[in-house]
Protein backbone atom coordinates (compact mmCIF):
# COMPACT_ATOMS: atom_id res chain seq x y z
CA UNK A 1 0.00 0.00 0.00
CA UNK A 2 1.37 3.41 -1.01
CA UNK A 3 2.00 6.03 1.68
CA UNK A 4 0.18 9.35 1.49
CA UNK A 5 3.48 11.00 0.58
CA UNK A 6 3.87 8.63 -2.37
CA UNK A 7 0.31 9.41 -3.47
CA UNK A 8 0.99 13.15 -3.19
CA UNK A 9 4.01 12.78 -5.44
CA UNK A 10 1.94 10.83 -7.97
CA UNK A 11 -1.17 13.06 -8.02
CA UNK A 12 -1.33 15.76 -10.71
CA UNK A 13 -3.86 17.77 -12.69
CA UNK A 14 -4.41 15.39 -15.58
CA UNK A 15 -4.53 17.03 -18.99
CA UNK A 16 -5.23 14.00 -21.18
CA UNK A 17 -7.49 11.14 -20.19
CA UNK A 18 -7.95 7.60 -21.42
CA UNK A 19 -11.36 7.90 -23.09
CA UNK A 20 -11.96 4.15 -22.99
CA UNK A 21 -11.33 3.24 -19.35
CA UNK A 22 -14.27 4.37 -17.21
CA UNK A 23 -14.81 5.05 -13.52
CA UNK A 24 -16.95 2.19 -12.17
CA UNK A 25 -20.37 2.59 -10.57
CA UNK A 26 -18.92 1.26 -7.32
CA UNK A 27 -16.16 3.87 -7.35
CA UNK A 28 -18.70 6.62 -7.99
CA UNK A 29 -20.81 5.53 -5.01
CA UNK A 30 -17.71 5.45 -2.81
CA UNK A 31 -16.71 8.95 -3.94
CA UNK A 32 -20.21 10.22 -3.17
CA UNK A 33 -19.99 8.97 0.39
CA UNK A 34 -16.47 10.33 0.81
CA UNK A 35 -17.41 13.81 -0.39
CA UNK A 36 -20.47 13.79 1.89
CA UNK A 37 -18.05 13.38 4.80
CA UNK A 38 -15.93 16.41 3.83
CA UNK A 39 -14.84 18.70 6.67
CA UNK A 40 -16.09 22.27 6.94
CA UNK A 41 -15.77 25.05 9.50
CA UNK A 42 -18.21 24.41 12.39
CA UNK A 43 -19.70 21.64 10.21
CA UNK A 44 -21.50 24.32 8.17
CA UNK A 45 -21.70 22.26 4.91
CA UNK A 46 -22.93 25.06 2.58
CA UNK A 47 -22.59 22.91 -0.51
CA UNK A 48 -23.96 20.58 -3.15
CA UNK A 49 -21.91 18.08 -5.18
CA UNK A 50 -23.39 17.09 -8.54
CA UNK A 51 -22.09 13.85 -10.06
CA UNK A 52 -22.64 14.06 -13.81
CA UNK A 53 -22.46 10.82 -15.79
CA UNK A 54 -25.23 11.55 -18.29
CA UNK A 55 -23.35 12.01 -21.56
CA UNK A 56 -25.81 14.55 -22.97
CA UNK A 57 -25.63 16.80 -19.92
CA UNK A 58 -21.88 16.30 -19.60
CA UNK A 59 -21.36 17.32 -23.22
CA UNK A 60 -23.48 20.43 -22.70
CA UNK A 61 -21.43 21.38 -19.65
CA UNK A 62 -18.22 20.66 -21.56
CA UNK A 63 -19.23 23.19 -24.19
CA UNK A 64 -19.32 25.82 -21.44
CA UNK A 65 -15.91 24.91 -20.03
CA UNK A 66 -13.48 26.78 -22.28
CA UNK A 67 -10.11 24.97 -22.56
CA UNK A 68 -11.43 22.09 -20.42
CA UNK A 69 -13.98 20.92 -22.98
CA UNK A 70 -11.96 17.97 -24.33
CA UNK A 71 -11.05 16.68 -20.89
CA UNK A 72 -14.69 16.63 -19.82
CA UNK A 73 -15.73 14.80 -22.97
CA UNK A 74 -13.01 12.18 -22.45
CA UNK A 75 -14.05 11.14 -18.92
CA UNK A 76 -17.13 9.32 -17.70
CA UNK A 77 -17.47 11.39 -14.52
CA UNK A 78 -17.67 15.13 -13.93
CA UNK A 79 -18.33 16.47 -10.43
CA UNK A 80 -19.63 20.01 -10.01
CA UNK A 81 -19.05 21.77 -6.67
CA UNK A 82 -21.66 24.38 -5.78
CA UNK A 83 -22.32 26.75 -2.87
CA UNK A 84 -25.63 27.75 -1.32
CA UNK A 85 -26.95 31.04 -2.71
CA UNK A 86 -29.14 32.40 0.05
CA UNK A 87 -27.58 33.28 3.40
CA UNK A 88 -30.92 33.35 5.20
CA UNK A 89 -31.78 29.87 3.96
CA UNK A 90 -28.27 28.69 4.87
CA UNK A 91 -28.70 29.98 8.41
CA UNK A 92 -32.13 28.39 8.80
CA UNK A 93 -31.14 25.03 7.34
CA UNK A 94 -27.48 24.62 8.34
CA UNK A 95 -26.53 27.03 11.11
CA UNK A 96 -29.66 26.73 13.25
CA UNK A 97 -29.00 23.03 13.98
CA UNK A 98 -25.45 23.57 15.22
CA UNK A 99 -24.49 23.70 18.91
CA UNK A 100 -25.40 27.09 20.34
CA UNK A 101 -21.80 27.90 21.28
CA UNK A 102 -20.67 27.45 17.65
CA UNK A 103 -23.32 29.94 16.56
CA UNK A 104 -22.91 32.54 19.27
CA UNK A 105 -19.14 32.37 19.78
CA UNK A 106 -18.05 31.93 16.16
CA UNK A 107 -20.58 32.24 13.34
CA UNK A 108 -22.45 35.34 14.52
CA UNK A 109 -19.55 37.46 15.85
CA UNK A 110 -16.77 36.32 13.52
CA UNK A 111 -18.51 35.49 10.22
CA UNK A 112 -21.95 37.08 10.01
CA UNK A 113 -20.87 40.32 11.72
CA UNK A 114 -18.64 41.11 8.72
CA UNK A 115 -21.61 41.37 6.33
CA UNK A 116 -23.06 39.39 3.44
CA UNK A 117 -20.04 39.58 1.13
CA UNK A 118 -17.71 38.21 3.79
CA UNK A 119 -20.23 35.55 4.78
CA UNK A 120 -20.61 34.35 1.20
CA UNK A 121 -16.83 34.28 0.79
CA UNK A 122 -16.57 32.17 3.94
CA UNK A 123 -19.23 29.80 2.60
CA UNK A 124 -17.33 29.43 -0.68
CA UNK A 125 -14.14 28.71 1.26
CA UNK A 126 -15.85 25.68 2.81
CA UNK A 127 -16.55 24.26 -0.66
CA UNK A 128 -12.90 24.71 -1.57
CA UNK A 129 -11.92 22.79 1.58
CA UNK A 130 -13.85 19.82 0.24
CA UNK A 131 -11.88 19.96 -3.02
CA UNK A 132 -8.57 18.97 -1.43
CA UNK A 133 -10.35 16.18 0.41
CA UNK A 134 -11.89 14.94 -2.84
CA UNK A 135 -8.67 15.05 -4.86
CA UNK A 136 -6.89 13.07 -2.15
CA UNK A 137 -9.69 10.50 -2.17
CA UNK A 138 -9.44 10.12 -5.95
CA UNK A 139 -5.71 9.39 -5.99
CA UNK A 140 -6.09 7.00 -3.05
CA UNK A 141 -8.54 5.02 -5.22
CA UNK A 142 -6.19 4.98 -8.21
CA UNK A 143 -8.17 7.64 -10.05
CA UNK A 144 -6.82 10.74 -11.75
CA UNK A 145 -8.60 14.07 -11.40
CA UNK A 146 -8.41 17.68 -12.54
CA UNK A 147 -9.94 20.63 -10.66
CA UNK A 148 -11.26 23.27 -13.04
CA UNK A 149 -12.26 26.84 -12.26
CA UNK A 150 -12.35 27.52 -15.99
CA UNK A 151 -16.09 27.07 -16.37
CA UNK A 152 -18.94 29.40 -17.27
CA UNK A 153 -20.60 29.44 -13.86
CA UNK A 154 -23.81 31.08 -15.09
CA UNK A 155 -24.20 28.53 -17.89
CA UNK A 156 -23.51 25.65 -15.50
CA UNK A 157 -26.17 26.96 -13.12
CA UNK A 158 -28.71 27.15 -15.94
CA UNK A 159 -27.89 23.70 -17.32
CA UNK A 160 -27.99 22.01 -13.92
CA UNK A 161 -31.11 23.92 -12.84
CA UNK A 162 -30.02 23.89 -9.22
CA UNK A 163 -32.37 26.16 -7.34
CA UNK A 164 -30.56 27.76 -4.41
CA UNK A 165 -27.03 26.76 -5.41
CA UNK A 166 -24.34 28.32 -7.61
CA UNK A 167 -21.52 26.28 -9.23
CA UNK A 168 -17.99 27.34 -8.28
CA UNK A 169 -15.80 24.80 -10.08
CA UNK A 170 -15.80 21.27 -11.45
CA UNK A 171 -13.56 18.19 -11.31
CA UNK A 172 -13.01 15.62 -14.03
CA UNK A 173 -12.37 12.09 -12.75
CA UNK A 174 -10.96 9.22 -14.78
CA UNK A 175 -7.73 7.55 -15.81
CA UNK A 176 -4.80 9.42 -17.28
CA UNK A 177 -3.73 8.66 -20.82
CA UNK A 178 -0.22 7.21 -20.73
CA UNK A 179 0.85 9.80 -23.32
CA UNK A 180 -0.27 12.79 -21.22
CA UNK A 181 2.43 15.44 -21.56
CA UNK A 182 1.73 16.70 -18.04
CA UNK A 183 2.23 13.35 -16.29
CA UNK A 184 4.88 13.61 -13.52
CA UNK A 185 7.01 10.96 -15.26
CA UNK A 186 7.19 13.29 -18.26
CA UNK A 187 6.87 16.72 -16.65
CA UNK A 188 8.24 16.51 -13.09
CA UNK A 189 6.24 18.22 -10.36
CA UNK A 190 7.33 21.81 -9.84
CA UNK A 191 7.05 23.13 -6.29
CA UNK A 192 9.00 25.67 -4.26
CA UNK A 193 11.61 24.26 -1.92
CA UNK A 194 10.53 23.09 1.51
CA UNK A 195 12.32 25.86 3.41
CA UNK A 196 10.58 28.47 1.23
CA UNK A 197 7.05 27.38 2.08
CA UNK A 198 7.28 25.59 5.45
CA UNK A 199 8.37 27.37 8.61
CA UNK A 200 9.34 25.60 11.81
CA UNK A 201 9.22 27.54 15.06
Amino acid sequence: MMSFLDLAKRRYATKKYDNVKKVSAEQIEELKEIIRLSPSSINSQPWKFTFVTNEVVKKELASKSYMNENSINDVSLLVVFSVMDDIEHFEQRNISILPELWRTAFYEPIVKANGDIATKSWMENQVYLSLGYFLSACISMGLDATPMEGIDRSAYKEILAQDGFSPLFAVTVGYADKTDWAHPTVLPKSRFELDEVVQSI
